[in-house]
């Protein structure tokens, strides 16, 4: 079940990048380009992994027995939200006959997705955390070191 969080994490995460990308290259539609017959394709899988995130999180700490259990459930309500108001966002752009690099710069400049990032990157860290053997610290960039304070 952790696996499947890191998945639509990553999912995510890789979809954001690709709109930066997409975002810069001034294109008018997604029609005729490569990175444009892309576009929908990251957009989809980003829709696939927002659908019932939160649930999928809250079950992992349960069935993990992390504690305090009421904190996690409190952030995940915050995370559904995020993921809800992204989700939205999403949905509408991809409604749309044509998805131009203006169009997703501002889904990119959304606050609503920039939160689901955020709350995305929080929980990756506390989950990393977690599997970390007593006496490891995580670093910043994923990696782990020894921790001299133990």
């Amino acid at each position: 079940m952790l696996a499947e969080i890191w998945n639509r994490c990553n999912a995510v995460e890789e979809c954001y990048e690709f709109l930066l990308a997409y975002a810069a290259q001034g294109l008018p539609s997604d029609q005729g380009s490569k990175s444009g017959g892309q576009v929908r394709e990251f957009l989809h899988r980003a829709v696939q992994a927002l659908a019932g995130l939160a649930e999928t999180c809250a079950t992992v700490v349960k069935e993990e027995g992390l504690e305090p259990a009421d904190k996690y459930m409190g952030f995940f309500a915050v995370l559904d939200r995020d993921a809800r108001d992204s989700l939205a966002a999403v949905e509408l752009v991809l409604a749309q006959p044509a998805i131009s690099s203006q169009l997703i710069d501002n889904l990119n400049a959304s606050i609503h997705l920039r939160a689901l990032l955020t709350d995305l990157f929080l929980v990756g860290e506390i989950l990393r955390k977690q599997r970390q053997p007593a006496g490891q610290v995580v670093t910043s960039e994923g990696g782990s070191g020894v921790n001299r304070d133990s």
